[in-house]
């Protein structure tokens, strides 16, 4: 009885997540109404909004946490992902140009939904540098927020961002790992039916940006 209604709790909460994201395609992701922060706390809060106000940022932070639970040493995919996302923001600031970024960044949504929902997931060093890739894109995404601010802001915002992906994904691999304890040891299905809901919202975000 436990197990089932665990189950069934963890399967209503990622179908109203996957309704969420796919009913809200991807924002301007502006936490302070489009204006440039100006001082450490705006730029603080501008960074901890961003990946959240963004869904498919959010989405695909989720995504990592819950793959770091298929493998052992799983938890370096969301480290990889949050730390070339900051490389990728300092691209940005460079002014290098990274090409559909928005397009690339909802194909990695669909991608590592894909590999939530697959009965056995790749090789964790795959993983991790497609983690790495995809932080590049979302990190270049994030800079267009802070282009021009000043560098007690630029600071703030950049810790900002990486603190709370680190606590999202860190929350989704807890909440999952705690969630498969409490139904069985081996059984991934909670995990590949949140991959199927991942996915699809990616496929909405990746409709919005095609302009279909």
């Amino acid at each position: 009885m436990f197990k089932s209604s665990s189950f069934l709790r963890l399967s209503a909460a990622f179908a109203g997540l996957g309704a969420l994201l796919m009913a809200t395609p991807a924002s301007a992701h502006h936490a302070i109404g489009g204006k440039l922060p100006t001082n450490f706390v705006e730029g603080f809060l501008s960074g901890l909004a961003h990946p959240v106000v963004g869904l498919d940022h959010f989405a695909f932070v989720v995504a990592v946490g819950l793959l770091a639970v298929t493998k052992r040493q799983g938890i370096w995919i969301p480290i990889a992902f949050v730390l070339t996302a900051l490389v990728g923001t300092g691209i940005h600031l460079f002014s290098v140009d990274l090409p559909a970024a928005e397009i690339l960044i909802a194909a990695s949504v669909v991608i590592f939904g894909i590999l939530l929902a697959l009965p056995s997931s790749p090789n964790l060093l795959l993983m991790i540098g497609l983690g790495a890739i995809a932080g590049l894109f979302h990190g270049y995404a994030y800079g267009e927020a802070i282009v021009g601010a000043e560098m007690n802001p630029l600071v703030a915002y950049l810790a900002g961002f990486t603190l709370i992906q680190l606590v999202i994904a860190l929350l989704a691999f807890k909440v999952s790992k705690w969630t498969l304890k409490q139904l069985t040891e081996t059984t991934p299905l909670p995990l590949r039916f949140a991959g199927f809901t991942i996915c699809g919202a990616g496929v909405a975000f990746l409709m919005s940006h095609l302009g279909l």
